[in-house]
């Protein structure tokens, strides 16, 4: 790492080490910073913490799976729009140019219309998301064009407005009073049920997709290139622009699949970073990570206002909707129900 990056990347690591510790320690239940020191402390080292047993349930069973899946996302977002808008030179598109959050949307209000469980309803998203993308490419492929990335960006924006239409009827079709709330609840996009074992499915296909782009880096300062300069310099435009794709698509997907459709993490961070770090992807990449995961979890704190507590339920779990005063949040509100 060059020496003009390394302020830039210590900016990035400090916003989203700030965030970890706002979104630890601020909530419904308060958490001080001594009290988060020595639960975090006591976890590395094996010793008790000297902190009521109910902080350490805040930290590491309500708000640290949360905290982490936000990181995870908002990471995995920033990566992928950094990937798309280098690969198809435009500083205006995101990670769902390809259409992934569009066939994620539609894979998961099927999943809730067949009343599948949780687990299937992600893998529903994870896999529509990974479909619309290849039914992209196989159709801007098939398409002969001077400029191929024009036609993948045009199919995109096409089949994304289709399946946006199918999750439009499928909503239609839906039992209004209990599919369609959580359907509409899904594609607003949230993280309040995330638990322990949702951080694997989530960060394994994350890991896997960032590592590939990481692999790619210096093709993909090539690819900024027109193509024709890219091949002149020797790459092989064509299967580099396919696994390209696929990483940006993957991370993107399961993204998607774990909290919903987010739509301004992978258009914004990834100009935020180039500002600090330049345009240069071996330390972009990172910086746009370390940001996404701090920006996201800034943004992901929700206020409901009133009274009641609706339910609605699909799949195995039933899930409460509590409407507190305003100004209340609800992200760290527990609820025990005897049946």
């Amino acid at each position: 790492m060059t020496r003009s990056a390394i302020p830039g990347m210590a900016v990035a690591a400090a916003v989203l080490v700030a965030g970890l510790l706002l979104a630890l320690m601020v909530g419904r239940y308060p958490v001080s910073f001594a009290e988060l020191f020595s639960t975090i402390a006591g976890k590395l080292t094996g010793h008790a913490p000297a902190v009521p047993s109910v902080v350490e349930n805040v930290v590491w069973q309500v708000r640290g799976p949360r905290v982490a899946s936000a990181a995870l996302v908002g990471a995995a977002l920033a990566i992928a729009g950094t990937a798309f808008q280098g690969l198809f030179r435009n500083p205006l598109v995101s990670p769902d140019i390809l259409g992934a959050s569009s066939g994620a949307a539609l894979g998961a209000v099927l999943g809730i219309y067949l009343s599948l469980g949780v687990f299937a309803i992600q893998a529903f998203a994870f896999l529509g998301g990974l479909l619309a993308v290849a039914a992209v490419y196989a159709i801007g492929g098939a398409v002969r064009a001077r400029d191929p990335i024009l036609v993948l960006v045009l199919t995109g924006v096409v089949i994304g407005a289709l399946l946006g239409a199918g999750v439009g009827m499928v909503k239609y079709l839906a039992d209004p009073y209990g599919q369609l709330p959580a359907m509409t609840f899904w594609l607003l996009g949230s993280l309040a049920s995330i638990g322990v074992p949702d951080i694997a499915p989530l960060g394994v296909p994350v890991a896997l997709g960032t590592l590939m782009l990481l692999a790619l880096r210096w093709r993909l300062n090539v690819m900024s290139l027109p193509d024709e300069e890219a091949k002149a310099l020797g790459l092989p435009t064509g299967p580099l622009r396919v696994a390209i794709i696929a990483a940006a698509t993957l991370v993107t997907s399961a993204s998607v699949a774990t909290a919903g459709v987010i739509g301004w993490v992978g258009l914004v961070v990834p100009h935020i970073a180039r500002t600090l770090v330049g345009p240069d992807f071996g330390r972009l990449i990172p910086a746009t990570a370390l940001l996404g995961g701090g920006a996201h979890r800034h943004a992901s704190s929700h206020y409901i206002r009133g009274r009641n507590t609706t339910w609605y339920s699909y799949g195995a779990r039933r899930h409460a909707i509590l409407h507190l005063a305003a100004g209340e949040r609800v992200e760290d509100v527990v609820v025990t129900v005897s049946r």
